[in-house]
């Protein structure tokens, strides 16, 4: 399979979109399926990439990047720039102009209000927000008419598109969600299942963990858009069914995340009813390290909370783990073509990828050696090492696939060669990547030692990305268990490296800053990268107008699909 010709495949078909549209609502149903079934339809609740995506379809950012990753206009007419008058001169604000006359769903007008209460929505004290980075360093932001909205920084902010922009920050409506502040948010079921938007369509049932309908926007901002009338998006089941369902089958238009095996997926390419998209971005596969105690003899509040881990933040534990995995081996059985050896917790853009010399070689005599160094040893025989007399016993989990369950089977074996225990636990993916709080299964929630999944960021610059380090970025009982800092990873320095990096305007400067943020997670423990995975998809032969996009939602151009007949 070559990833080159698959997306020239996508951005053909694209190129045939113009002359497609008769009208709105003229082409039907489009079928969609993920198999991580999205949960609920506000990514500010969710930093599942199922759930950003399914909402992107409703909810929409002023800005957005395409499939170059390039920042462009989504509800505004216009990019802000220094150039352009729209950032200040001293980089403390950033001018935003609506475009005039775009309505809500519901048919009211969208204003610069509804951009100011978002922002009030994810900042809340007494709330929590997965989404919390996009707002670092944000002073206030001000509405002086209802087409203008002026975000202002605490201090000169070079990079100022983290608010707003991308399908993870879209804007909420203020009549919809003004009763669900703080701590009501994830208690407003009806406006998290059913949000008013000013995307293509419109909700009109929605089975969490299991199916989305939905309808053509009539108040959607271009008269000959959606070209589909209606969309059935089916979530669960396996990435295998999923793919089957649309290249062997033909039942389902479009099929999302297929982490599958080359051969698998050239298997069902040869089914002839549809073809695979894929394009590399900054996806990484992961293992993240628990920084807490995720001991379950502790309270519920307790559990990932109290610090430190038994021994996971010992140097020579966590080098001695990542020194164990055989990577080029996760590669070729997980991914072929679609993946790379993973060394930095930011792959892409390569300027921002950090180097490890030696990460692409296993190495087990060097684990054992450096275990022993450090003095952690099997004392009673049974072939477990410990640390100041805990055993290295760990719960390692991830979301059900069959190729994460591979993994997990591979470097199982490899860490109980090197003296530790392991415990293997697989969730449904739409629960494991769910952001609902009363659940312990939660990759959020991390009731285990490790945890295993990728995710990725909108765009192409990682500053916001990179804030999923920062100490106060923790998911916790009063921020309702959101936040993306998973692994309660916190250093003072890498709070301070990442405040220089915010106000840094060189590019060249910035690169380098974030190649060392990026080092000093992995080299302080936060995670193991383990692959750069490309996005793989699927659509059928049908289908016209999908350009996977590696930068932001694969659905952002959703608009733009049509039947081909």
């Amino acid at each position: 399979m070559k990833l080159k010709s698959l997306m020239l495949g996508a951005v053909a078909l694209a190129a045939l979109a113009p002359a497609a549209f008769a009208e709105r609502a003229s082409d039907g149903d489009v079928k969609i399926i993920y198999w991580q079934a999205p949960s609920i339809l506000n990514p500010f609740l969710s930093g599942g990439t199922k759930d950003v995506e399914a909402s992107s379809m409703i909810i929409e950012p002023l800005a957005r990047y395409n499939e170059k990753g390039d920042l462009v206009p989504w509800l505004v007419d216009e990019i802000p720039t220094v150039a352009n008058g729209g950032v200040s001169e001293d980089l403390t604000s950033i001018t935003w102009k609506l475009t005039p006359g775009l309505l809500w769903s519901d048919g009211s007008p969208f204003t610069s209000a509804d951009v100011k209460f978002t922002y009030e929505y994810c900042t809340h004290p007494e709330g929590g927000c997965a989404q919390l980075t996009k707002f670092e360093g944000v002073a206030s932001v001000d509405t002086p008419d209802d087409t203008t909205v002026v975000v202002t920084f605490a201090s000169p902010t070079p990079n100022p598109y983290g608010p707003f922009v991308g399908g993870e920050s879209p804007i909420l409506q203020k009549a919809q969600f003004e009763n669900c502040l703080g701590a009501a948010a994830s208690t407003c079921t009806e406006q998290n299942f059913n949000p008013i938007g000013t995307g293509p369509f419109v909700v009109t049932e929605f089975k969490p963990n299991d199916v989305i309908t939905m309808k053509a926007n009539d108040n959607y901002r271009d008269p000959a858009k959606p070209a589909f009338a209606t969309v059935t998006f089916k979530g669960g089941g396996d990435a295998a069914a999923a793919g089957t369902a649309v290249m062997e089958t033909g039942e389902f238009d479009y099929a999302w995340n297929l982490q599958l095996a080359p051969d698998v997926i050239a298997k069902m390419e040869a089914g002839g009813k549809g073809v695979p998209v894929a394009g590399f971005g900054p996806l990484l596969e992961r293992i993240m390290l628990n920084h807490t105690n995720p001991d379950p003899n502790l309270g519920p509040d307790e559990r990932s909370v109290i610090r430190p881990h038994p021994f996971l933040q010992d140097p020579a534990v966590y080098k001695a783990m990542s020194m164990a995995i055989d990577r080029p081996l996760l590669v070729e059985i997980g991914y072929g073509q679609a993946g790379k050896v993973g060394c930095s917790w930011v792959p892409a853009p390569e300027a921002f990828a950090s180097t490890f010399e030696g990460c692409d070689v296993q190495d087990l005599e060097g684990a054992k050696a450096m275990l022993d160094a450090a003095g952690i040893v099997d004392t009673d025989g049974d072939g477990v090492r410990e640390k100041d007399g805990v055993p290295l016993s760990i719960v390692y989990q991830t979301s059900v696939n069959a190729v994460r369950q591979d993994f997990q089977a591979l470097i199982k074996d490899w860490w109980e060669q090197i003296g530790m225990k392991v415990e293997l636990r697989s969730i449904d993916a739409s629960v494991f990547f769910g952001g609902d709080a009363g659940s312990p299964d939660t990759f959020q929630k991390f009731y285990a030692d490790v945890e295993m999944y990728a995710n990725t960021f909108n765009g192409t610059d990682p500053q916001a990305y990179l804030g999923n380090g920062l100490c106060d970025k923790a998911p916790r009982p009063e921020t309702q268990w959101q936040g993306e800092n998973i692994s309660r990873f916190c250093m003072p320095e890498y709070d301070a490296l990442h405040a220089e990096l915010s106000a840094t305007a060189d590019m060249a400067e910035r690169q380098r800053i974030g190649r060392e943020l990026s080092a000093m997670a992995i080299e302080n423990g936060a995670m193991i990268p383990l692959v750069h995975r490309g996005r793989l998809s699927a659509h059928s032969n049908t289908l016209g107008g999908v350009v996977l996009n590696v930068w932001d939602s694969e659905l952002w151009n959703v608009a733009d699909w049509y039947r081909i007949d």
